[in-house]
């Protein structure tokens, strides 16, 4: 039992790392002042937001790395980028230094690249100690991520509300101070054997636990805020323990265990009757996804259905080695989802550039929203607001993520595939868009559209790694979704630097700070560009709508057959 509570030490661990290191999303925060200090044009602002998602294109060099460093050397490697790259940036803001403009372009970009290798070693983290529950973990603490800037907002509230260039000083220090906290049970971590079917589905229960915890932090972290000082420090207190809560889970997984051992030995409970996802699904959904040990020569063996035994072409014969069928793919269509795809095979099929261009024109328009709102509101007479729509934005994006279970609740009572539910998340983006284009982002709509983008966009950033697994081979998830991603450094450019040229062109010199900037105030800063992305978002769902209804019929052979299995 030491070992299953050293476990969910890892994972609370891994939560810590996952809530503090997002710091990207608090760009907008300090971004106006960055601007002021460095004297440069909204253009190039906007470079400096793409130097940090570029940041992500350099994700494979943390794979690397953990071939020939353990998990705790890649994560300090992680934490002294991000000092570096973010710490220096607070000495230049600070005027303490003056570093030139390409300088600042690599300190972001060596920021970004530090947020790649935390995830990364998350995700080992979760993908080692979790194999039977690796979805839950993964959806569990990547959501988290999504809670960072809100998280840092408070903290900011907490110590200097009036001072934007502590964002800096807190990225540089609390992913660092969180990785020293995460040492030990990172250094503990238990030998992983097989657990029993009841061990599972207990796994699962308390999976349940930390996930209403997720929502209760959320709400806390969106809801209670002060100007006041000393209150600010007490609902920032309030947020650690929150943080701290599911600490008691590894004592009460202990305490049960001894409990179980001592006094109810004579009992056993052979299942329970509630649970998130059954094991013998879990296990049927593994070996219906992995195909490396069934597919040889493009052929696979029967999923148990009777499609799978008459021939997925509808032809009646089987031409097969033992019991094995051919993969049939017409029209270029996928039919059986986890097919392995090498990258040149991806790149070769239109399911996935459609899959590409939903989120190209979805979730990265959402962060390059987030990017921009220091602006937004500055534009519009509303600076003021700055750190409630970062907060908004990050705390919907935190219940997105963390909406992505939904389908694997409900599958049992309603089924639909997991693309159509990429779909439904991008709709709330164009409405957003459409909404502030039209009613000149008053504060009303500016808040109810920054909460329909962050919703949108985190659903899209915690399933992709699911549907590029499902659609393309969970073998190949690694590469294929690195090269899925390679849109939001290409989005976060283009999508900028239409947001920035409609800027400059409406703007009227000024002064700020220290420096002479180009500021452009009033509805005409944005409208354009609202309207633009709006259209761009358009695009994106009826691509997401072709891609789910390309892949409809492979998802409902899958669960046609993982059903007839179970029955059988």
């Amino acid at each position: 039992m030491a070992g299953q509570s050293r476990k969910w030490m890892i994972l609370v661990a891994t939560i810590w790392i996952q809530a503090f290191t997002g710091t990207n999303f608090d760009f907008s925060a300090y971004s106006s002042q960055l601007k002021a200090v460095l004297g440069v044009s909204q253009v190039q602002l906007n470079y400096l937001a793409t130097a940090s998602d570029l940041g992500k294109a350099f994700g494979w060099s943390s794979g690397l790395a953990l071939i020939y460093l353990p998990l705790w050397g890649a994560m300090f490697i992680a934490a002294f980028m991000g000092l570096i790259g973010y710490g220096i940036q607070w000495l230049v803001i600070q005027s303490v230094i003056t570093l030139p403009y390409f300088a600042i372009f690599l300190l972001c970009l060596l920021a970004g690249c530090s947020i790649c290798w935390f995830n990364t070693v998350c995700f080992v983290l979760c993908i080692k100690n979790f194999p039977s529950n690796r979805p839950l973990a993964l959806a569990l603490t990547v959501s988290f991520n999504g809670l960072s800037a809100a998280l840092y907002n408070q903290a900011a509230e907490a110590f200097n509300s009036s001072s934007s260039a502590l964002y800096l000083l807190l990225n540089a220090f609390m992913p660092l101070f969180t990785s020293v906290v995460a040492l030990i049970p990172i250094l503990r971590q238990p030998p992983v054997d097989p657990l029993p079917s009841d061990a599972v589905k207990r796994d699962q229960f308390v999976f349940l636990i930390l996930n209403f915890l997720a929502v209760i932090t959320g709400l806390y972290l969106l809801l209670l805020h002060s100007s006041d000082l000393n209150t600010a420090r007490i609902l920032f207190s309030g947020a650690i323990c929150l943080l701290l809560l599911p600490l008691g889970i590894p004592g009460i997984i202990y305490a049960r265990g001894w409990f179980h051992r001592t006094i109810y030995s004579s009992f056993r409970l052979e299942s329970s009757s509630f649970i998130l996802i059954d094991n013998d699904d879990l296990e049927l959904h593994r070996e219906l996804l992995n195909q490396d040990n069934s597919l040889r020569n493009g052929s696979l063996c029967p999923l148990g259905g009777d499609e799978s035994k008459k021939g997925i072409s509808g032809e009646g014969s089987t031409e097969s080695r033992g019991r094995c069928c051919e993969t049939v793919i017409e029209k270029d269509q996928l039919v059986i989802l986890g097919e392995e795809h090498n990258a040149v095979m991806l790149v070769r099929r239109l399911d996935f550039w459609l899959y590409y261009m939903a989120y190209f024109c979805g979730g990265t328009i959402g962060l390059v929203y987030s990017n921009n709102l220091g602006q937004i509101a500055q534009s519009l007479g509303q600076s003021s607001q700055t750190s409630l729509l970062i907060t908004l934005y990050s705390s919907f994006s935190f219940f997105g993520r963390l909406l992505t279970a939904v389908p694997d609740l409900i599958r049992t009572k309603v089924y639909f595939a997991r693309t159509g539910w990429l779909a439904i998340a991008l709709l709330p983006t164009p409405i957003a868009f459409f909404l502030l284009a039209a009613t000149g982002s008053t504060q009303m709509a500016l808040h109810a559209g920054t909460a329909l983008i962050g919703l949108s966009s985190g659903f899209i950033f915690a399933a992709a790694v699911s549907i590029t697994s499902e659609l393309f081979g969970p073998n190949s998830v690694g590469v294929n979704h690195n090269i899925l991603i390679t849109n939001i450094p290409l989005g976060s450019l283009l999508y900028g630097v239409l947001a920035a040229i409609v800027y400059d062109a409406n703007a009227v010199s000024g002064r700020f700070a220290v420096k002479d900037m180009v500021v452009c105030m009033g509805r005409s800063c944005y409208f354009y560009t609202f309207v633009w992305w709006g259209g761009l978002s358009v695009l994106g769902l009826a691509s997401s709508v072709l891609l789910f209804l390309r892949t409809r019929p492979a998802y409902n052979r899958f669960e046609r057959n993982r059903i007839s299995t179970i029955l059988d």
